[in-house]
């Protein structure tokens, strides 16, 4: 017998995962005070423009390929054609940052939350590649997380 879920379960449960993930802890799978705008918060400039080691980037690229993978995955679960999308672009570009910087790749990220947040809301669940789209960019920005939060570890 096939089992479905409910579009507004999924929806709901969905939503609780991603507002962890970024705004604040529900219980579900992060400690308290770790989603990742609470974590952005204890980040200072300098620490956000140190990279981890040798070959890794800076928090603050971290934070800029964030925002640049939500507004990517935006146009793809809206049917927005991006183009060719130069992926590396991020790694490349964003290094050491000044304070004033710093802050404006932290707000760049929650506007664009709240933008995408808002297309997520519309979305339509019963398009495969909606669904797609939008765990993708729950998975991805909990790796990114996770990552960050790792490499706090070693800079602090």
């Amino acid at each position: 017998m096939k089992k479905v879920v409910a579009e507004d379960t999924l929806a709901r449960e969905y939503f609780k995962i991603l507002d962890e993930t970024f705004v604040r802890h529900h219980g579900i799978y992060l400690d308290k005070h770790t989603s990742l705008f609470e974590t952005l918060e204890t980040i200072t400039a300098e620490a956000a423009s140190r990279p981890v080691g040798g070959k890794c980037a800076t928090l603050a690229a971290q934070v800029a390929h964030v925002t640049f993978y939500l507004e990517v995955l935006e146009n793809y679960i809206l049917d927005k054609r991006s183009g060719k999308v130069d992926w590396d672009e991020v790694w490349r570009t964003v290094h050491a940052v000044t304070p004033e910087e710093w802050t404006a790749i932290q707000d760049h990220l929650k506007q664009t939350h709240q933008r995408v947040l808002k297309s997520l809301h519309g979305l339509n669940w019963s398009k495969e590649h909606s669904i797609g789209g939008a765990l993708a960019i729950l998975v991805h920005s909990a790796y990114h997380l996770g990552e960050i939060r790792q490499a706090l570890c070693t800079l602090r």
